[in-house]
């Protein structure tokens, strides 16, 4: 009886093990399910992301700033900005160094968000349309989650650009008049008096136009004086049928010249480098015309003489297309050529560097 009572107290002190240790085997299963969009892969994605879209964008700040301004100026030959080089010339002796930063802070401050949720989003929604690498992730599934990593993006951060947009172009056209505030001249009695009195309130008013500075500033002014929050988000039709193939465009050509260009045991800096920047040029020059209409009716609101009465994109389209033909809708594509190559490539370059140590670290 000792003895059987000593055997069968064996097993029972032997039966608890295996179940104390398959719950502890099995608990820690679930929690990657539930922490899979905030793996250590998704995190180096959204870090990396913002950190490459900060580079590019300082990298190119005069130039981005330029291909707006050239976007929007008024057609008036005397305060045209002309060519690349003499329009950066020009800059910088009424701004200074201060002039090629300008909107760079909040242009830093909107990209970070912007490139961080459009690289997470691309690289998330590749494993879901290869159902996590068991598909082949083909063009057409390319283009696809670009163009939806694009749009997410950019609704996302959608008023940091328009304002970076207005302080990017504020200074620059600072002593326009108002046409519609400008005096006609004024004959009869009082007219004297009336005269002094338009010109004083077209002189405050003109003043007041360029008051915003800065990003708070200029988004206060927007919504007081154009309608809103609803305001802050004027031209995001026109931008989001032009980011979503530009982004796709650019993701894909991307990848497929990966294959060309940076075959396996050839993969320099410089390759990948001249890899983004073909990819980039090839998006940009196929979706311009878009980024011309996302500028205009951005500014449509300014007070500045910009002589913009459009109605909505299309209606944009339709009158600069009639106004000043094609070519209308590829002003500025000279300085953002030379902008995309060095910002897509170093976009894509930096992504890549601080993906690859993050994910070793």
């Amino acid at each position: 009886m000792t003895a059987s009572q000593s055997t069968s107290s064996q097993p029972s002190a032997a039966e608890p093990e295996p179940e104390h240790a398959e719950p502890e085997h099995l608990e820690p299963q679930p929690k990657p399910e539930k922490l899979a969009f905030f793996s250590p892969d998704v995190s180096s994605y959204f870090i990396a992301g913002g950190a490459a879209g900060a580079a590019s964008r300082t990298v190119v700040s005069p130039l981005e700033r330029l291909k707006i301004i050239q976007q929007v100026q008024p057609r008036s030959a005397d305060l045209r900005y002309k060519g690349v080089w003499q329009s950066l010339l020009r800059m910088w002796r009424e701004e200074g160094f201060k002039g090629y930063m300008r909107g760079n802070g909040i242009n830093c401050l909107r990209i970070v968000p912007y490139s961080a949720v459009q690289f997470t989003t691309y690289e998330q929604l590749k494993r879901w349309f290869t159902l996590h690498g068991s598909k082949e992730l083909d063009t057409p599934k390319r283009l696809t989650a670009g163009a939806l990593a694009g749009i997410t993006s950019v609704c996302s951060t959608y008023p940091l650009d328009l304002v970076r947009s207005r302080l990017s172009i504020a200074t620059a056209f600072r002593n326009l008049p108002d046409p519609a505030k400008a005096s006609k001249p004024i004959v009869g009695a009082g007219g004297v008096k009336q005269a002094l009195t338009s010109a004083y309130h077209t002189a405050t008013t003109a003043s007041s136009n360029y008051q915003p500075t800065t990003m708070w500033e200029m988004t206060l002014k927007v919504m007081r004086e154009e309608g809103g929050v609803r305001a802050l988000y004027r031209g995001l039709v026109a931008t989001a049928f032009g980011v979503a193939p530009y982004v796709g465009i650019n993701f894909a050509a991307y990848e497929a010249l990966r294959g060309v260009v940076t075959p396996p045991g050839k993969s320099t800096v410089s390759r990948k480098l001249a890899c983004g920047a073909l990819a980039g040029s090839i998006s940009q020059t196929l979706t311009y015309p878009f980024d011309v209409l996302r500028r205009k009716m951005q500014v449509i609101g300014m007070k500045q003489s910009l002589g913009y009465k459009y109605t909505g994109a299309f209606d944009a389209l339709r009158v600069i297309v009639r106004t000043e033909g094609i070519p209308g809708l590829y002003r500025g594509l000279w300085p953002n050529l030379l902008k995309v190559a060095p910002s897509i490539a170093t976009s894509f370059f930096t992504y890549e560097l601080v993906k690859d140590y993050l994910v070793e670290h």
